[in-house]
């Protein structure tokens, strides 16, 4: 059985609102990140690097939540058919990771790249309901998890950017969601 781990409040979270959306079995580790517990031998030899999430599933070992993303769609996800597709899934969750994540959430950065990504993002979102079209995939965990931090965490609105708003509430909406990272943030 697959098995996922991660601590109260990390990127955890969006693995399994993944895990959830994909109706998988997991077990959930909740490591004591206070205590330590993720620097300790046993979780090491998963993640040498001692950082959550990461998962096991028989003796597969896999680290990096962008990464698990990936794997859990390649194996799991028949949504995602072509090479092409799944070509765009990674470059989504890549942008995610790399650039939007860091773009809105590292202060310094925040007032001259939020404009001109959400500028960018908006016309996708009055386009389409999802970030690959009419479908909900991979792609939208990436970019629907980040987006959806930014009320919570850094009181980002998105006024102006209408259809990236729209695009959120029904992130915020969906079951999967709820159950997981709505669920630690409400």
């Amino acid at each position: 059985m697959l098995k996922l781990y991660g601590g109260a409040r990390s990127r955890a979270s969006i693995v399994q609102w993944y895990l959830e959306e994909l109706g998988l079995p997991y077990e959930f580790a909740l490591l004591e990140m206070q205590t330590g517990e993720h620097r300790q031998p046993a979780y090491l030899d998963i993640n040498p690097f001692g950082k959550v999430p990461a998962i096991t599933e028989g003796d597969f070992k896999l680290w990096e939540s962008g990464a698990i993303l990936l794997y859990l769609s390649e194996k799991y996800d028949s949504l995602l058919a072509t090479p092409e597709q799944h070509a765009t899934a990674i470059q989504w969750v890549m942008f995610a990771n790399a650039t939007l994540g860091p773009g809105v959430f590292v202060e310094s950065s925040r007032e001259k790249e939020m404009p001109r990504l959400f500028a960018a993002l908006n016309p996708i979102f009055q386009r389409q309901s999802f970030v690959m079209g009419d479908r909900f995939t991979v792609a939208d965990v990436a970019i629907g998890s980040t987006l959806a931090y930014m009320p919570i965490m850094l009181k980002i609105n998105f006024e102006g950017y209408e259809a990236i708003a729209a695009y959120v509430k029904q992130i915020l909406e969906r079951p999967a969601f709820q159950k997981t990272i709505g669920a630690r943030t409400s």
